[in-house]
């Protein structure tokens, strides 16, 4: 007789699993109650709940503080917990629109928006509609203080070409999963080459390797999303695209 269905994956209840992952890993990041508590609601991915909270705060503290003590600490350990494997692509993409959410209110306090250390390009290739390592790439680089200039996915080469001669930035990164679009890679870094804008190039996804990124100028292979910050922070410290390669790819 074969032996029965295994069905217990399919009736596994993976929310609550990834509930208890974050009872058991959640840090503390602050010693002062009110702004663990704006971290804690970020941390779990509740928009609404960390709006709330933090308007509450912002009677008691000042917005910069919640920012830099509350907001960005809260989305440093998502970062870490997806570090982990124990937060997934919606946990992530749920505390980036809580931390944006409020950011936005301490920003209204304010009466001014944040400085953003610098630009910083980012897209999938051309033809390729699958933007998750983007998405994340984009939330961790806008949490480490840089302005994201967001083209999407399925972005021509002229266009990201285009957006890096418009907005100067100080890196510009390009995902793919599949091998037909990353062809397209190559092509944008000739063509920045062309255009005397020699910046850094970090190209990563499912279907991009490190001995294909180090082959063309300009370019170094990001293994990992949550590398994004390190190396833009390289990059806003005066590395060149081949130091970076070197440090990164060496």
């Amino acid at each position: 007789m074969k032996d029965a269905l295994n069905t217990a994956p399919i009736f596994t209840r993976y929310d609550l699993a990834i509930e208890n992952a974050q009872r058991r890993t959640v840090r503390q990041v602050s010693e002062d109650a009110l702004l663990q508590h704006v971290a804690d609601c970020l941390v779990a991915g509740d928009e609404e709940e960390t709006q709330k909270v933090v308007a509450e705060v912002l009677n008691d503290r000042a917005p910069l503080e919640i920012i830099n003590k509350g907001l960005i600490p809260g989305m440093k350990e998502v970062s870490r917990l997806w570090d982990l494997g124990e937060y997934f692509l919606p946990q992530v993409i749920l505390s980036s629109d809580a931390m944006i959410a409020g950011i936005a209110l301490c920003e209204e306090k304010l009466g001014r928006t944040l400085e953003k250390k610098a630009k910083v390009v980012t897209h999938t290739a051309e033809g390729d509609i699958h933007d998750i390592g983007q998405v994340i790439v984009n939330s961790l680089l806008r949490v480490a203080g840089f302005d994201v200039i967001n083209l999407g996915a399925d972005v021509p080469v002229d266009d990201v070409v285009e957006a890096c001669r418009v907005h100067k930035p100080i890196m510009v990164t390009g995902t793919a999963l599949m091998t037909t679009t990353m062809t397209a890679f190559p092509k944008i870094a000739a063509r920045l080459k062309q255009a005397g804008l020699e910046i850094p190039f970090v190209c990563g996804g499912g279907a991009v390797s490190e001995d294909y990124v180090t082959s063309f100028d300009l370019g170094i292979w990001g293994k990992e999303a949550s590398q994004a910050p390190a190396m833009a922070e390289d990059a806003l410290s005066g590395l060149s695209w081949s130091e970076m390669r070197t440090k990164w790819n060496g």
